[in-house]
């Protein structure tokens, strides 16, 4: 009886169609309303927002900077195809960060253009969102996509492991260096948006892969701040990621530039928009 029971149970998940999870369209609006962030894509270009900050995120090394609440910041690949590992947290407070396990389950393995990047519980709202990705990638016919939210960024401990080598130049290690110049600790580096990084899971061994990135020289992935942010991003020792980690040989590799703006004053505003807030969630857990 109890194989039956099980054996009902198999055909019964192998015959379903997938059920997307969450019913994403119940979501809370993006303040400002979408018209908004489609005037946003192009506000640089128009002049309704100004360059404030310009930085370069060395090759193997990791920047941090900050972005006050509704401004915008840009990842922009500036000499060559280059992945970046980015971490996020409130400026107010670090203990709240960017969130990829909910990010994915909210939009996608990969994002692009309208997706939100969620913080962590029990904040729980949007740090910031993507307003442009030149890229444009989609998915090919292996399933890959770009700026993922699946992998973690290399780090020493894994490359040890495979290696038996020290290697002090992996994304773990280059956030960790700039966390503590920001007075942040190890423990505060956390799992990364994948910026311009081309992956997937291959189909017969279900195993995360890359791909050269698609990203050429005046690419760009530009956010807008749904609050006061703290961000930073190591520029991968594996450049575009064309070999795997712990392989052997020497990636080519590339700085990444760093743009920040402000929209024009009253541009959000006067649409609606002001900074996301926490969670409203009270319910104590049941205790």
């Amino acid at each position: 009886m109890a194989a039956a029971v099980a054996s009902a149970r198999r055909a019964l998940a192998r015959s379903t169609k997938p059920l997307v999870c969450y019913a994403v369209e119940q979501l809370p609006a993006k303040k400002g309303g979408d018209a908004l962030y489609e005037q946003l894509r192009t506000a640089v270009a128009s002049g309704d927002a100004e360059l404030r900050e310009a930085l370069t995120i060395p090759a193997c090394d990791a920047r941090s900077w900050r972005v006050p609440a509704g401004w915008m910041w840009r990842i922009v690949c500036t000499e060559g195809p280059q992945v970046a590992d980015m971490n996020a947290w409130s400026a107010a407070d670090p203990r709240e960060r960017f969130y990829t396990s909910k990010t994915r389950q909210m939009h996608a393995t990969h994002l692009t253009v309208g997706d939100r990047l969620w913080s962590n519980m029990p904040f729980m709202r949007p740090l910031a969102t993507i307003v442009e990705d030149t890229i444009a990638y989609g998915f090919d016919e292996d399933g890959a996509g770009v700026h993922d939210v699946i992998g973690s960024r290399c780090d020493p401990y894994t490359n040890h492991l495979l290696t038996g080598e020290t290697k002090n130049d992996t994304c773990h290690s280059n956030l960790t260096r700039a966390a503590l110049r920001d007075g942040l600790t190890e423990f505060d580096v956390h799992d990364v948006l994948n910026v311009f990084m081309c992956t997937g899971f291959t189909r017969d061994t279900q195993q995360y892969f890359t791909k050269p990135s698609p990203v050429a020289v005046g690419d760009y992935l530009e956010f807008l701040a749904e609050t006061d942010l703290l961000v930073s991003a190591s520029c991968c020792p594996q450049g575009d990621v064309s070999m795997a980690c712990g392989a052997g040989g020497e990636p080519v590799t590339y700085p990444l530039g760093v743009e920040v703006y402000q929209p024009r004053e009253g541009l959000l505003e006067s649409c609606g928009w002001a900074p996301s807030e926490p969670s409203k969630y009270a319910g104590g857990h049941g205790l």
